[in-house]
């Protein structure tokens, strides 16, 4: 094992002039570096016959506010996904299902049974919510705190009509046992199964923290050798400390070393895992020590074009050699106003903005998912517990229900109903472009923007229409670009109609209440005026999430929180059908097979 050695502390001062006169400031030192570089490990050509008969399945939802008409979709949806894990589908020799039966007794009248149904789930649910990693935002220092914005990444029992569902065991995941081999038996009801699975997702809510750090929640479960139990402040600096052992002990119950596992993600926002330890924190620091807005310090001139540059630094840094200094640098010298610096976008383009990327790196997420071995809290690199007993990571599965166009994943751009393409087969230049030369994704509808973008979406033919669109579908994909006049949000990458349109009278967390509701599709009637209901759901690009998935190859699914259909659980393309179906195509292969 080798350790990581941290680089040289550098600091924010507060002394330069950041803001206004009188604005909050707050003396910033940072732990600068990034995670230690796990080696290269040969872990050998992968094992074609690496299969298992037992599926541990970890949800994981986003439970920021709006997300209630996506989360009912997944409720929805759930039924189908656990009805086509228990009675596959007949197949063709392509994986192509060609018919079903009622039952498993009934022989296929075409094709084979898809592999043989899956008689042991370990279904667990986990929230993006485990909060403010320091800052008063999301933690109970917040006058707007709600226990929920820090979920600590432990599953989720809590009920969407109160209370608390019983789970197996009291382990707080539900078991799927219908041949009652476990000791006590877990459920054999389907039916039953389904109802408490909804009533958790139900129950992941709306009130969670809004800096959702959907990766970091998904590794701190599986992956995270020593899961911190609690993060405080001690000279201006956070300080995680304790071992969460309730959050190892139902990772203990939860895995087992001879399951296939598979995450599914539902998020309509990009991921925010912000760094733990030093003042990474400080990004999501609401007030200052004086109880002003905390402003945060820009970065240098040259950040704005080339935020790679090594001159690419915060203004409060000290100036590294050969660079220009700080005192005559333009941008260290200007107040930053709070127009530019919204809470609510403090993960957007952060070293552009910043000259620092306060977020932990993709990497250590493919990492997670695919190398036996992890950095500890220490650095120190230690057994993956995702692997360490010996499961191949061809038996680890990452799905996303992202914001993302489904045109640009599916078979068929003009029809979902012929699928989503495997994460191989996508074209990963439309979704994320080239991080490291800073190519621009090629579909406008992926590139995250507070400005109204231009183009035309390079599949379809259907160009970005302006703000001043008449009609909330002016494109079919994302409605149309819009006027952030509080430049506190980004632009949609897709939209979907929503059942029931919400009322957002009184209701100043409902999206159509704000002052930006006069340009937004989803605030648009179909006559074309503005309103405060809300008729459409949304999602903005899922740069990270994307950015792991694009790194795991066969690993991966990817499939679009922007429904096709939303009307009847019965339609082909209803809800998140097509994301189930792109699941179990990538697992099938490592399920056992019919009669296995």
């Amino acid at each position: 094992m080798r350790s990581w050695n941290r680089a040289a502390a550098f600091v924010l001062a507060a002394a330069l002039p950041f803001g206004c006169a009188g604005r909050a400031t707050l003396d910033i030192t940072l732990d600068e570096g990034g995670e230690p570089s796990v080696p290269p490990i040969d872990t050998g050509p992968p094992s074609a016959a690496a299969r298992a008969n037992k599926l541990d399945l970890l949800l994981v939802v986003d439970n920021s506010r709006n997300l209630d008409a996506a989360q009912g979709l997944l409720v929805e949806t759930l039924p189908y996904l656990l009805d086509r894990l228990t009675r596959p589908a007949c197949v063709n020799g392509f994986g192509t299902v060609v018919s079903e039966t009622a039952s498993l007794e009934e022989p296929c009248p075409i094709g084979v049974r898809d592999f043989a149904p899956v008689r042991d789930i370990h279904i667990g649910v986990i929230s993006t919510s485990i909060g403010g990693h320091g800052a008063d935002v999301c933690s109970p220092a917040s006058p707007s705190f709600d226990p929920t914005a820090n979920d600590r990444a432990r599953l989720l029992t809590r009920a969407a009509s109160g209370g608390a569902v019983p789970t197996w065991e009291n382990k707080g995941f539900l078991a799927w046992d219908p041949g009652e081999e476990l000791s006590p038996p877990g459920d054999a009801d389907l039916g039953a199964l389904g109802a408490k699975l909804a009533e958790v997702v139900g129950g992941a809510g709306t009130k969670g923290c809004g800096y959702e750090a959907q990766l970091e929640s998904i590794y701190r479960f599986l992956v995270d050798p020593e899961p911190y139990l609690d993060i405080t402040l001690e000279g201006n600096k956070a300080v995680p400390s304790g071992v969460d052992d309730v959050l190892l002990q139902q990772r203990e119950d939860f895995l087992r070393p001879d399951s296939l596992v598979a995450v599914l993600l539902l998020t309509d926002e990009d991921d925010c895992s912000t760094r733990d330890g030093g003042q990474y924190f400080a990004v999501n620091q609401a007030l200052g020590t004086d109880g002003k807005p905390f402003r945060m310090p820009r970065g240098r001139s040259v950040c704005a074009a080339t935020p790679n540059d090594p001159c690419c630094v915060s203004c409060g840094q000290s100036t590294p050699p050969g660079c220009l200094e700080a005192e005559l640098d333009p941008a260290c010298n200007t107040p930053v106003e709070g127009i530019e610096d919204p809470l609510n976008l403090r993960c957007f383009e952060q070293k552009r903005r910043y000259g620092i990327d306060f977020l932990y790196p993709t990497s250590r997420y493919v990492d997670g998912f695919t190398r036996d071995v992890v950095p500890n809290r220490g650095g120190e690199l230690v057994k993956n517990p995702l692997f360490a007993n010996g499961r191949p990571r061809e038996l680890v599965f990452f799905a996303g229900i992202l914001g993302v166009p489904w045109q640009d994943i599916a078979v068929d751009p003009k029809s979902l109903a012929t699928g989503v393409r495997p994460a191989t087969e996508i074209d990963w230049s439309l979704l994320v472009g080239d991080p490291e030369t800073g190519e621009l994704p090629a579909d406008p509808l992926m590139v995250p923007s507070i400005d109204p973008r231009d183009g035309v979406h390079p599949i379809t033919g259907i160009p970005v229409a302006p703000p001043s669109a008449t009609s909330a579908l002016a494109n079919s994909i994302n409605g149309h670009e819009r006027t952030i006049q509080g430049r506190d949000d980004l632009q949609y990458a897709c939209i979907f109609p929503l059942r029931v349109p919400k009322v957002c009278t009184g209701q100043p967390d409902c999206e159509c209440a704000g002052v930006d509701a006069p340009t937004n599709p989803i605030c648009q009637a179909p006559d074309g005026s503005y309103g405060t209901t809300q008729r459409f759901a949304r999602a903005v690009p899922a740069t990270r999430p994307l950015a792991v998935m694009k790194e795991l190859g066969t690993q991966a699914v990817v499939a679009s929180i922007c429904a096709d259909k939303v009307s009847s659980p019965m339609q082909p393309t209803f809800g998140y059908k097509p994301a189930v179906d792109a699941l179990l195509r990538s697992i099938r292969r490592r399920l056992e097979p019919d009669g296995g």
